[in-house]
């Protein structure tokens, strides 16, 4: 008996954007450079399969800069590209550690733009999920207070400030466009002073990557998103897929972690996968399904990405 056919509809773009790529070579350069061990604090982004083959390369990843032994202070210790708080590089400093900084630039724009607004005297609003590591360093960036976070309209309605006519507002970069507006909205209802931005702070490859998959969601019976749990980006993807209609949207790390029976009576699959997330896990699932379905492809390009980001200056001599 023959396989019974599934087409797959590849969301483009997907998977890496040019700060994880950045961040990545970044430690690879490390390594390659000073040779192992580099530290790297944190995930350096959130994908296990990412982690994992650093790792295996000689990258240790802490926590904390004192899970570092004193030893090796002298070893380069990485800081992610979600960002880090202002304590981290001058607790760096003070253990005389030689550190190098791979957040994202997108994120160093939103800690710039931040930081201009409360010098010129005024109240941060971010819209972000508490916890995570983006927001923990953008917070970090000012003084207990000068940031208030919320993420939803119903956080807005609750919020107190100092001066409603002092306020600007910031975004984690990897929030959902839709959701983001929302909220957004709701500030400006209750406080129409307050300033946007000077530019976006939702990056280009979250804007991107989730348009693509609004693509091909009204066309999936179902959506497979290729990342991580703990990936704020890639948990979108999937919101993004059941939102403009697709009822099944899945997230999974590897094609191992796929529940095949949850595709009986599918026909068209979407796939798309993080900014965390390499294309090897993307042929990865490609080829699992094929093992089960007679498979065709069909890519579904909305735009060419052609971002780069230079890695910093002690790597590049």
């Amino acid at each position: 008996m023959g396989k019974e056919p599934l087409k797959i509809l590849l969301a483009s773009p997907r998977g890496f954007c040019a700060g994880v790529d950045r961040a990545i070579q970044i430690v690879e350069m490390a390594l390659e450079k000073f040779g192992a061990p580099v530290y790297v604090r944190h995930e350096i982004v959130h994908n296990k399969f990412v982690v994992d083959s650093l790792r295996s390369k000689g990258a240790v990843f802490v926590e904390e800069l004192d899970e570092i032994p004193s030893a090796h202070a002298g070893c380069p210790v990485i800081f992610s590209a979600h960002g880090v708080p202002k304590s981290v590089p001058e607790d760096a400093q003070a253990r005389k550690m030689f550190y190098i900084d791979a957040t994202c630039p997108l994120v160093s724009k939103v800690h710039y733009g931040a930081e201009r607004h409360y010098k010129d005297g005024r109240q941060i609003v971010l819209i972000g999920h508490e916890g995570h590591p983006e927001v923990i360093g953008t917070m970090g960036q000012l003084p207990e207070g000068a940031v208030l976070l919320v993420e939803t309209v119903d956080d807005v309605e609750r919020l107190e400030v100092e001066d409603a006519e002092n306020l600007a507002y910031s975004t984690q970069t990897t929030l959902s466009v839709a959701d983001t507006a929302d909220v957004v909205a709701a500030l400006k209802a209750k406080f129409p002073s307050i300033k946007d931005p000077h530019k976006e702070d939702i990056c280009y490859a979250t804007t991107n990557r989730q348009r693509a998959v609004k693509t091909i969601a009204p066309q999936s019976d179902a959506v497979i998103v290729i990342g991580a749990p703990n990936s704020s980006n890639s948990n979108r993807l999937v919101e993004v897929a059941a939102q403009n209609g697709c009822a099944k949207a899945m997230l999974v790390q590897r094609a191992a972690e796929i529940d095949w029976g949850w595709l009986d009576g599918v026909k068209v699959l979407g796939v798309s996968a993080g900014a965390s997330a390499p294309e090897v896990l993307v042929d990865e699932v490609i080829a699992a399904a094929r093992d089960k379905f007679d498979v065709s492809l069909e890519e579904v390009p909305i735009t060419v990405e052609d971002v780069h980001f230079k890695v910093p200056k002690v790597l590049r001599v």
